[in-house]
């Protein structure tokens, strides 16, 4: 028996290894390479599993988390409740005020602002709503946007790492693992605080020569007016309202006995009845293409999990490692954070997660290694512009604007804040769980 893992199941035959491998590798490069829309790449992927009997349907069916489906359908719908009150406007207008207007203050507050809530709503999520308000912020006092944009997206893949709802791998891990909001707090939340200090050291060296000030600054601050931006005051506090005991449920979710999605769709329930919101118009708040792309992928998973794919990578890792727990942590956390550099997080950590399943089951203590998945794939997607979904969005939704965002401008910033993350990570996960 190889050290850190048990046996491999008994395979089913060999040319259904074939088909499962072979569709999934194929999905994977086509998702990568944007070729195709990735939400209609996994639902074909899922369905051609299916369609060649690798899996029956009941098969498919069952491997569909919809634990981490329905979680974020009630973020989404809460946020976007939440965003029609005006509320992330009225924030960001007190962010002005509260900086003066000067402009690394204000980049640090739209940071920490952008981080706290990631970590609260999902990251894709905050960045779709943060995104116009810094354009209109930085129009308004006539400063550069690029530093304040790709700090965004930096902050956003930082904050969205310390809870379970902050980032959507971490979705996923925490229904794979058994992990509840409290753990995600307990345990990453910690290293997360400190890479946040050490970011905003690293924006203050980096973006020094962007921070342009001028004498009208305070005259173009007189005509901010946070206030203004309410469209629905007394909605906007009882949707917080909602969402603050939705957040607390999460964090005392094992004690209540229920699931985090339950508790998330109680919230976007009661944000929809309190709020007499046309549930039409609550749900288009949903992205759609989002879930659907998770549930083809999680077909696909289950279909290289079924044929004894996964059972073979985590054979071979743990023939690397020697079976050491503190080797196979870090490999974890290099590699992931590498692989989620060049292609979307999501994907990757559903294929690792059954890998981790099966060096547990061979004897490796599984909870450093889960928190190494998770620093991995959420922090290495700020190397590069395509590593993480909110990166895309944000880039989508600058050039639109006329502000484009290159592969090469982001890589040049991303790399020392990655290298920094990571070596904060590898102390942390090594000190607390390993020495």
């Amino acid at each position: 028996m190889r050290p850190g893992v048990t046996p491999q199941s008994e395979r089913r035959p060999d040319l259904d290894v074939y088909i499962a491998g072979g569709i999934f590798l194929v999905a994977y490069l086509l998702i990568a390479t944007e070729r195709l829309d990735r939400t209609l790449v996994a639902l074909l992927g899922g369905l051609l599993v299916i369609v060649f009997g690798v899996l029956d349907q009941e098969e498919a069916f069952a491997a569909i988390d919809f634990n981490v489906i329905f979680l974020l359908a009630g973020m989404m719908v809460m946020a976007g409740a939440l965003r029609k009150t005006g509320f992330f406007e009225f924030v960001a207008g007190h962010a002005i005020r509260l900086s003066e207007g000067e402009p690394y203050r204000l980049l640090v507050f739209l940071t920490v602002l952008t981080a706290v809530l990631s970590a609260f709503l999902d990251n894709v999520t905050t960045v779709v709503l943060l995104t116009p308000v810094i354009l209109s912020i930085t129009r308004t006092l006539r400063v550069a946007p690029f530093p304040y944009l790709i700090s965004e997206v930096f902050a956003s893949n930082i904050g969205g790492t310390a809870t379970l709802i902050g980032d959507p791998p971490n979705i996923m891990i925490g229904s794979a693992a058994g992990l509840s909001f409290g753990d995600f707090l307990l345990n990453l939340t910690p290293v997360i605080a400190m890479i946040l200090v050490v970011y905003l050291g690293i924006m203050r060296l980096t973006f020094r020569y962007h921070m342009e000030d001028d004498a009208d600054r305070l005259d173009r601050l007189a005509l901010v007016d946070p206030a203004a931006a309410i469209r629905d005051r007394p909605l906007m506090n009882r949707i917080l309202v909602v969402l603050a005991v939705t957040i607390a449920a999460f964090v005392v979710h094992s004690a209540l006995g229920l699931e985090p999605a339950t508790i998330a769709m109680l919230g976007a329930t009661v944000v929809m009845l309190i709020g007499r919101l046309d549930p039409h118009d609550a749900l288009n708040e949903i992205e759609w293409n989002t879930l659907f792309f998770f549930v083809g992928l999680f077909i696909l998973v289950d279909a290289i999990v079924s044929v004894g794919i996964v059972a073979g990578i985590a054979n071979a890792v743990a023939d690397a490692t020697g079976g050491n727990l503190g080797v196979a942590t870090m490999a974890i956390l290099w590699f992931s954070a590498a692989v989620s550099a060049i292609v979307d997080n999501i994907p990757y950590t559903a294929t690792a997660i059954p890998i981790i399943d099966q060096l547990a089951q061979g004897g490796l203590r599984a909870e450093p290694m889960w928190w190494a998945l998770s620093l991995g794939a959420c922090l290495g997607g700020n190397l590069t512009i395509v590593g993480a979904s909110a990166n895309v969005v944000v880039a989508n939704m600058a050039a639109r604007e006329g502000h484009p965002i290159t592969f090469m401008q982001f890589l040049r910033y991303g790399a020392g804040v990655v290298a920094a993350s990571l070596a904060i990570s590898t102390v942390y996960l090594w000190v607390r769980y390993l020495a």
